[in-house]
């Protein structure tokens, strides 16, 4: 190394000191103003916690603002479009609010006079809220309301993209405050701009961190030296069966692929049709919009979509017209496709259609057979996308069990438009959530959807009880009686 080289890593090591050292300065700030607010709000009753929650459900929710949020995404980030995020702001943070009704987060939540133990639910502390490009209204609001019904502060991390949305949305959070007399303090953000020093110095310096995007954020999350909750990759593939109303199966799909752009780490990216109904299958997407390319115009796609091997912004949560513009197809987008989609029957990086797309496009695999099509969705999942959720388009229940009994997935969503039940919806029982965790299959430590649980701690009380020892026999009579001693 020469002089000139040794002189620039000098500098560059200096420069990048500097960056640490204010973005240190930045979060102990942030830090200190959180936790001195979130100390007074924790005991200040459940009253306080849940009027908290309602203010930041609000500041999303009502009308004029929720546009504004959507439109804001969507200038700033060019994923997705308006009128879809309008819907997803309003509809998830509804969903929310019904499933933390009537929740109790604070003091004496449980008695059991059998065992003798009180649970009493404490807040966390100053919560990190990692957020996403894709949805940087819904995803903050999401975290920041479990994190207030829970007693927290919370200090949200934005992608840089997403950065003005998020501070609009916290301006209008702190309107609400303003009128219910609470402290803006308990929700807060990085300054701009956002850049990885300051991130990891704030999942250092919080109580809990909770991730959601890109696996190198979540990665980081879970090596901060913090407690963590973060997702895994998102490859959702879903199968449809001979047994299947295929034209109702066909329009969910399509209605999930093309929710926002597919946006969602939920939104389908391929489907497994069974060899009987393949090509009356076929017909059916090609009625909702769907249209098939041929191998030279797929592997125009191809070119267009990956570069070096990585998903190129240009085709990331565009419309299916838009990509087939960019990839030169302007026949098809003559068409005003609704999705694009390819056959494909590999997986793993040399067939880059196996992996997650974030764009309406769709790869489709033929199955000879139930079998062979759970088989197909455990090498997609082998490559990408393992934890997370497969759709079952069938008749026959019990093949959902038969799924979520063998397939590396925390969820089997059942004859519905995947992107909006994983995530929970007001026609099934999951919890309403933007993050979906993927369990040990994904190198998740949860395979929930992330809900007001994980912002909560639960101190026990143990009271005596009566005395209670099991004879051996009782435990462990059938093991004797079988084996011997």
């Amino acid at each position: 190394m020469n002089v000139r080289d040794t002189l620039a890593g000098a500098t560059g090591t200096r420069e990048a000191q500097a960056r640490d050292a204010q973005a240190e300065a930045q979060i102990a700030g942030l830090i200190e103003r959180a936790r001195a607010a979130q100390q007074a709000f924790e005991f200040a009753g459940q009253e306080a916690l849940d009027t908290a929650a309602a203010a930041a459900a609000w500041a999303i929710m009502e009308p004029a603002r929720n546009r504004q949020l959507a439109e804001q995404a969507v200038r700033d980030t060019g994923l997705g479009n308006v009128d879809d995020k309008f819907r997803k702001n309003y509809r998830k943070t509804l969903g929310l609010l019904r499933d933390l009704h009537g929740q109790k987060t604070c003091g004496v939540i449980a008695r059991d006079e059998a065992t003798g133990i009180v649970e009493i639910a404490r807040a966390v502390g100053v919560v990190a809220a990692i957020t996403p490009s894709t949805n940087p209204a819904a995803t903050p609001a999401n975290k920041i309301v479990n994190a207030l019904k829970c007693g927290n502060a919370v200090i949200v991390a934005p992608s840089p993209k997403g950065y003005d949305s998020c501070a609009l949305l916290i301006d209008f959070i702190h309107a609400q405050f303003a009128k219910a007399g609470l402290d803006p303090a308990l929700v807060q953000m990085l300054g701009a701009p956002v850049n990885k020093a300051a991130t990891a110095a704030l999942m250092r310096e919080a109580d809990l961190v909770v991730a959601t995007g890109s696996q190198a954020n979540v990665r980081m999350a879970y090596t901060s030296g913090t407690p963590a909750f973060g997702v895994g990759a998102g490859n959702v593939a879903s199968i449809v069966t001979r047994t299947a109303d295929l034209g109702d199966a066909a329009h969910k799909i399509a209605a999930s692929k093309t929710f926002d752009n597919a946006t969602s780490c939920s939104s389908e990216n391929s489907v497994v049709i069974e060899d009987a109904v393949y090509d009356a299958m076929q017909r059916e997407l090609a009625a909702c919009g769907g249209v098939l390319l041929d191998a030279q115009q797929k592997a125009q796609l191809q070119a267009a979509m990956w570069s070096d091997g990585k998903l190129a912004a240009q085709c990331t949560a565009k419309s299916a017209t838009q990509i087939a513009r960019i990839a030169g197809l302007h026949d098809v987008a003559a068409r005003e496709p609704a999705f694009l989609m390819v056959e494909e029957s590999g997986f793993g990086a040399s067939h880059p259609f196996s992996g997650e797309k974030l764009s309406p496009v769709l790869a489709v695999y033929r199955a000879n057979d139930f079998g062979d099509a759970a088989a197909i969705v455990r090498s997609l999942y082998d490559y990408m996308g393992a934890g997370h959720s497969v759709g079952l388009h069938t008749a026959e229940p019990d093949e959902a069990v038969t799924l979520g009994s063998t397939l590396p997935v925390a969820r089997v969503i059942v004859n519905q438009a995947h992107c909006f039940a994983t995530g929970g919806n007001f026609d099934n029982g999951l919890p309403f959530s933007l993050s979906m965790g993927c369990g040990t299959w994904g190198r998740n430590n949860f395979s929930s959807n992330l809900g007001f649980r994980q912002y909560l701690n639960i101190t026990r009380v143990a009271y005596p009880i009566e005395e209670r020892v099991p004879e051996l026999e009782t435990l462990l009579g059938d093991y004797f009686r079988r084996f011997g001693q």
